[in-house]
């Protein structure tokens, strides 16, 4: 049963109830970095870890109540895994089919046609920490010369306790929204190594601050903006009645400011990580780094008119598992293409079962391959890479910007509205337009191509 407090929170905010314990459970991660720094930091591991497992249990409790049991489920099954199987390809298998079954599952038993605050939300995030941290397992049993840098630093040497499994998978900083980081750097977090003063609590709460006040400001401007921004504003007779140009334009809009509730709980989360230490990267050029946890990269993200920068700004942690555990262990495929299209699919799923998702990663692949292309006509071509570099570049950044944004919206009406009903009924008052429009880009890019790249530029490999 709610609180009245939260209730009385909720209205006064012009919010749902859980979308305000999920934003307030966020910035409880505050104060726990806070004890952690000034009581824990230099307490025994097991203090550590338990303090990270019981905040974290307690967070879950406030949100979902009882149903934290199936997150403790899969904890302690991941477990028993690891320690029964061993560093081998059936427990990666069973993890990843356990793990993955477990969620879908979760998704199938729960599924509304709007978007819920559930128990499934921070549950996929769990599930890839926990496939994660078999592949960890299995690797830390090779040669070090079968294994990529990045499998080196991932790599575990020995089998974790099940309390350093606990904390790792509850901690506050990263179990409700992310972001994503492997047990060896938790590990390092709980030995006090992850600090640019060894020995004591990191400087960095000006750090900490800086996210946490950047995320504030786009919880503001999305307060401000998502009430007159609605979805459920698609469905309506009064947005079909609108003209062509306004339904296109509600889009670009909408979608500016819907996935401002993303940045939001992913700057604010990364800034507790900050806190704790989690997010440090090492020095370069003598300045410590703190974007170890770092989700988003803001100003690319803000002012990038190409696809794939954008994608590369947004959810990194989440884009980065996703290239280490699915696309580069693809690599035996021997096709670049059939690793990217595997890994689209496997974050579809992920996503959950509603046809938008499906809908949304295939424009998002078709997006990406006809931006590729055409950059490298551009880069090809003198005439097209003159006109980039001259007078009319900042009107020719406006048009690619408007572009750039309007057909972002357009492949993720189907990723926040689900149901194909729906989004097919959206498609249709805009007449497609994102096909068309992508469909055509695909089939004259080899005749101008043909027409703007010198012939001796014209090789296969530079047009992918």
């Amino acid at each position: 049963m709610a609180a009245p407090w939260l209730e009385n929170l909720s209205e006064s905010l012009g919010s749902s109830e859980p979308a305000v314990r999920l934003i307030l459970s966020i910035l409880i991660g505050y104060p726990f970095a806070l004890i952690y720094r000034n009581f824990l930091f230099h307490q025994p591991a097991t203090i550590i870890h338990l303090f990270h497992t019981f905040s974290g249990l307690a967070l879950a409790t406030f949100n979902f109540g009882p149903q934290i049991y199936h997150s403790a489920v899969c904890v302690l099954v991941q477990f028993l895994m690891l320690r029964l199987m061993g560093r081998t390809v059936t427990a990666i298998l069973s993890s990843f089919t356990f793990q993955m079954l477990y969620l879908l599952s979760g998704y199938y038993f729960t599924a509304t046609e709007e978007y819920d605050i559930k128990w499934t939300m921070p549950h996929c995030v769990l599930t890839l920490k926990l496939i994660g941290l078999a592949f960890d397992y299995y690797d830390g049993g090779k040669e070090p010369a079968e294994l990529s840098t990045q499998q080196k630093s991932d790599a575990l040497p020995s089998v974790p306790s099940l309390l350093e499994v606990l904390g790792f998978s509850y901690f506050y900083g990263g179990f409700l929204v992310g972001p994503q980081f492997t047990l060896r750097s938790y590990q390092k977090l709980v030995a006090g190594e992850l600090s640019d003063c060894p020995g004591k609590p990191p400087n960095s709460v000006l750090p900490a601050v800086k996210r946490f006040s950047l995320g504030f400001l786009f919880l503001v401007i999305f307060a401000i903006f998502s009430p007159h921004l609605q979805e459920s504003y698609f469905l309506t007779d009064e947005y079909d009645a609108r003209p062509f140009w306004f339904r296109c334009l509600f889009i670009l809009m909408w979608a500016k400011i819907m996935l401002y509730k993303y940045v939001t709980c992913w700057l604010i989360a990364e800034g507790v990580c900050i806190l704790t230490g989690l997010g440090y990267n090492g020095v370069r050029d003598g300045e410590p780094q703190w974007d170890a946890c770092a989700n988003m990269k803001v100003w690319l993200f803000e002012t990038t008119p190409l696809f794939g920068e954008t994608i590369a700004s947004f959810n990194i942690n989440t884009n980065a598992w996703a290239a280490r555990h699915v696309f580069k262990r693809l690599k035996f495929l021997g096709n670049k293409t059939l690793s990217h299209v595997s890994t689209l699919l496997f974050l579809t799923i992920w996503h959950g079962l509603h046809s938008g998702y499906l809908m949304c990663f295939s424009l998002e692949y078709i997006i990406i391959t006809v931006e590729r292309r055409y950059q490298a006509m551009v880069r090809d071509s003198p005439l097209l890479t003159n006109l980039a570099n001259g007078p009319l570049l900042p009107l020719l950044y406006v048009i690619q910007q408007f572009v750039h944004w309007l057909f972002m919206g357009y492949a993720l009406v189907p990723f926040c509205i689900f149901t194909y009903d729906k989004w097919l009924k959206v498609y249709f008052s805009v007449y497609f337009c994102g096909h068309v429009f992508y469909l055509v880009a695909f089939l004259i890019v080899p005749y101008l191509r043909k027409a703007l790249v010198p012939k001796k530029e014209r090789s296969p490999l530079k047009q992918d």
